[in-house]
């Protein structure tokens, strides 16, 4: 690897062959623009990025890169170059001497003269042409007239290593006569701190670039790289000596940050230690027919390890750029191996340099030179401690070493192992695998094939036995499980084997392999039972329905005609949810009492199955018998409400209104325990009926219960209901209720109709997931005496 100029490209283009030390100079650069970081903490982030996105350190600092070149980094731009106030603003200082002599950029004028200046700078290649490139992106925008470029020596001062826009006698005099300690140049390199030329309106201007007096502070002069002492002095030269203002200082200061990297990777290579052995350990590497790699570590200010720089290679060693042997000494480690940069062997090589200890790597492929292979060369790195360095070695996997090691990781992942059994010696052979399987330890050896049956339980002993004789005497092919017992518990197995002959056809070998399918065989059987459970308690719950149903319809039979209590007809709907396999406990009663009085209920007993069944029943009777034998409403609810608190457990509860009908007075007396308001339909008009006082039975002791009356006329219609006919999981109650009133005087038939076929449509649409019953009460004229129900 060298850093030899690239082919020419045009400008602003990348170059087809650009030196990797350059790629990470100049990536290193871009991120000191955009962040304001130093120049190390530019090069720990790039690693960073590396290794969170698996890739090497090389193919970050291309993306870096890109993304430089293809979009403007408008939000770092922004935090560092602030809006600047418009013609108009007030407190802009408008005379000439304020500014240079273009105008300040806009914001996001700035942003995109940034992207431009890091796109050429890619393909930058010595001093002289970064002053170039930089005079012809910021002479028009920032007016900047002349570049300079004071690059730091090694053993202190500075020379003059680029310039563009200088006078020819200018430049001879700077290069003649470097700038003296306490110039602004000189300044600048060691405080680290950029130095802008003082000017204001009214006042002398600074020489120009060509005077022959040369002054120093003829113009800008910023810092160009971090660490203890900057790289270079970068000098921007305004035109006719117009100082810099605020918002285009900022942007220059990024456009130093920028050239960090162009400088640092145009620079001469690193330099060579001393060390009168390296000619020796070059010689000694340079003879061995291994990779091997001579390095001494670079250390930043702090003592960290930063890199290693290659003091001798061996020829065998080739990097990524293709480069190898002694072509690489000089150069830094991870610029011709960023592969090294992962952490697992990154901190094995600092372990190696600081205690001594060997260290070797884990199998890492790597991508050749040519990248024609369709397959990666694997390496093994090992490292040890050399002098103040390190010693570094790679061993190749061959084909037969990778075929072996791809044999061991199929064992690994497929839980499997392969088996040899010579029939002639008896020999047999187990891969470690089977030995894991088996829990058996490698010292005992492994199993005569003979003696294979008498590891397995007893129920699989036969077919095993019988396979493997078969093996033996005729050379038949095997696929049998078997279970064997283990110190871990039973493991279900699988053996597969077949047998080679001898060219008579007698069998003289036989190999197969053993599998360990205990992990899917113990889901299959968890599933097996878990079907079969589900399958028990489907049945049990649909014989549970079944039950339910007839309980039910015994309790609760459903009449095939209006039924006409007291001068009222009333028809009845009943219809089980269809969600669900259980039944509810929805009911419903409309009978004639003894004085000449008609009862209508509705109920609703919360759950299903057979208790729900079983207490709509019990409630249904009881309230029934209450009101025969002279209860009033009220009382019913309140010793039904003592019935539900004292009858068994788990309690139940249950919502109910009872509505008795007086016909010489048409007057209804209804009472409620926590149900829907019954709907009265008159002339086309429907209103739901007040609800007098009444809370949810089988909820709390003694709560109290009262009546309210209506007076009924001819014609008039009353719905009692349960909640399933209203209640929709995707509304509130009082929508229901709109719903219902809605469609019930939509569809208020004329008397003598018993169909609650087109209301019941309307308002149950979708699956229905609870009961619904409906009790469709009309006052007739005629008054005959009809069976109840």
């Amino acid at each position: 690897m060298t850093t030899d100029p690239a082919r020419s490209a045009e400008a602003g283009a990348v170059p087809d062959v650009v030196a990797p030390e350059a790629v990470l100079e100049r990536a290193k650069g871009v991120v000191m623009a955009l962040t304001g970081v130093t120049a190390d903490a530019a090069h720990a982030e790039l690693l960073r990025r590396a290794r969170d996105a698996g890739r090497t350190l090389l193919d970050e600092c291309w993306i870096t890169l890109d993304r430089a070149m293809d979009r403007p980094p408008v939000a770092a731009a922004s935090r560092r170059t602030p809006s600047i106030p418009s013609p108009a603003s007030p407190g802009r200082d408008s005379s000439p001497a304020s500014w240079g002599s273009a105008p300040a950029p806009t914001e996001d004028a700035g942003a995109a003269l940034l992207r431009q200046v890091g796109r050429a700078l890619v393909s930058v290649r010595t001093p002289m042409e970064l002053a170039r490139r930089l005079r012809e992106h910021l002479a028009g925008s920032l007016g900047v007239e002349a570049v300079a470029v004071f690059t730091a020596l090694p053993g202190g001062g500075l020379e003059l290593s680029g310039h563009a826009g200088v006078a020819g006698e200018l430049a001879d005099r700077w290069r003649e006569t470097p700038p003296p300690e306490g110039s602004p140049v000189a300044a600048v390199v060691e405080t680290r701190e950029p130095y802008w030329p003082v000017g204001s309106a009214g006042a002398a201007p600074s020489p120009r670039p060509g005077d022959p007096a040369g002054a120093w502070d003829s113009g800008a002069w910023l810092p160009v790289g971090t660490g203890d002492r900057p790289a270079a002095a970068l000098g921007l030269l305004p035109h006719a000596g117009r100082p810099f203002p605020p918002r285009t200082r900022e942007l220059l200061r990024a456009v130093a940050r920028l050239c960090s990297g162009a400088l640092g990777a145009s620079g001469p290579r690193t330099r060579l230690s001393e060390d009168a052995s390296r000619p020796t350990v070059q010689a000694v590497l340079g003879a061995l027919p291994e990779a091997a790699l001579a390095l001494a570590p670079l250390r930043a200010a702090s003592g960290q390890v930063e890199d290693y720089r290659i003091e001798a290679a061996s020829p065998a060693v080739v990097g990524l750029t293709g480069l190898g042997g002694q072509d690489l000494v000089g150069l830094r480690l991870l610029e011709s191996f960023p592969a090294l940069a992962d952490e697992h062997t990154w901190q094995g090589l600092l372990h190696a340099l600081a205690t001594g200890e060997p260290f070797e790597g884990d199998p890492m492929a790597y991508p050749s030179p040519d990248g024609d292979s369709a397959e990666l060369p694997t390496f093994a790195v090992r490292a040890r401690r050399l002098g103040d360095g390190l010693l570094l070695t790679w061993s190749r996997y061959e084909i037969a070493e990778r075929q072996e090691q791809r044999l061991s990781d199929v064992q690994r992942l497929g839980n499997l192992g392969w088996t040899n059994w010579n029939l002639l010696t008896g020999e047999v052979n187990w891969s470690p695998q089977v030995f894991r399987i088996f829990d058996r330890s490698s010292a005992d050896g492994p199993v005569p094939y003979h003696e294979l049956p008498d590891q397995v339980l007893a129920e699989d002993r036969p077919a095993l036995g019988r396979a493997v004789r078969s093996l033996a005497s005729e050379g038949e092919a095997f696929d049998v499980p078997f279970r064997i017992r283990t110190a871990h518990g039973v493991r279900h197995l699988r053996a597969v084997a077949e047998a080679v002959t001898d060219p008579q056809g007698t069998p003289v070998e036989a190999h197969g392999f053993v599998q360990d399918l205990t992990a899917q065989r113990s889901a299959e059987l968890a599933l097996m039972e878990s079907e079969r459970m589900m399958l028990t308690q489907h049945g049990m719950l649909r014989a549970e329905r079944s039950l339910a149903g007839r309980l039910q319809q015994a309790l609760l039979p459903l009449p095939h005609k209006p039924v006409r209590p007291a001068g009222l007809r009333v028809d009845v709907a009943y219809l089980p949810a269809q969600s669900g396999i259980q039944v509810g406990g929805d009911w419903f009663s409309a009978i004639e009492l003894p004085d000449g009085d008609a009862l209508c209920v509705v109920g609703d007993v919360a759950g299903h199955g057979i208790d729900a069944v079983a207490t709509m029943a019990q409630l249904r009777f009881t309230a029934k018998g209450m009101v025969i034998t002279g209860s009033s409403l009220t009382g019913a609810l309140s010793r039904l409400n003592a019935l539900l608190l004292h009858t068994g457990e788990p309690r139940a509860t249950a919502t109910m209104v009872l509505a008795r009908y007086n016909p010489r007075e048409r007057k209804l007396v209804w009472a409620q325990a926590g149900h829907p308001p019954p709907l009265l339909l008159r002339d086309g008009e429907a209103r739901f009926l007040q609800r007098p006082t009444g809370m949810l039975l089988g909820a709390v002791q003694s709560p109290p219960f009262q009546e309210a009356e209506c007076l009924l006329e001819p014609g008039d219609r009353i719905l009692l209901y349960t909640d399933g006919l209203i209640e929709r999981p995707s509304e509130g109650i009082d929508a229901g209720l709109q719903r219902l009133a809605a469609a019930a005087a939509g569809h208020d038939e004329q008397p003598g109709s018993a169909s609650l076929g087109p209301l019941l449509a309307e308002m149950l649409e979708g699956e229905r997931r609870d009961d619904v019953c409906v009790l469709d009460i009309r006052v007739e004229q005629e008054q005959e005496e009809r069976p109840d129900v």
